[in-house]
């Protein structure tokens, strides 16, 4: 696994998550296109700027779009996001 890309663990949680493809299979599937856009909103550069490993950035981009506009990424974000105990948590200015 390389930085930046999730774990096979965060895969399993969202992979069941993901919209069901009626066009054309991608080239690079679902992981590596999560990967992408992980690897770009991580490392804050221009969408023209990802890496050739992910194909090219226009395709993601797009693709990041639709899944926008369609709520899949509040979909995945709320699947990934931990439950916090608020009766049990701990908050001081060093956290802050």
């Amino acid at each position: 696994m390389r930085r930046h890309e999730l774990s096979d663990a965060e895969w399993k949680r969202i992979e069941g998550i993901l919209p069901v493809r009626t066009g054309p299979r991608s080239k690079r599937g679902d992981r590596d296109f999560v990967n992408a856009v992980i690897w770009r909103v991580r490392t804050g550069v221009p969408w023209r700027d990802l890496p050739e490993r992910f194909g090219s950035w226009k395709t993601v981009y797009n693709r990041f779009d639709r899944w926008s506009k369609a709520g899949i990424w509040k979909r995945i974000f709320e699947e990934l996001a931990i439950e916090v105990d608020e009766a049990g948590s701990l908050l001081d200015a060093t956290i802050v």
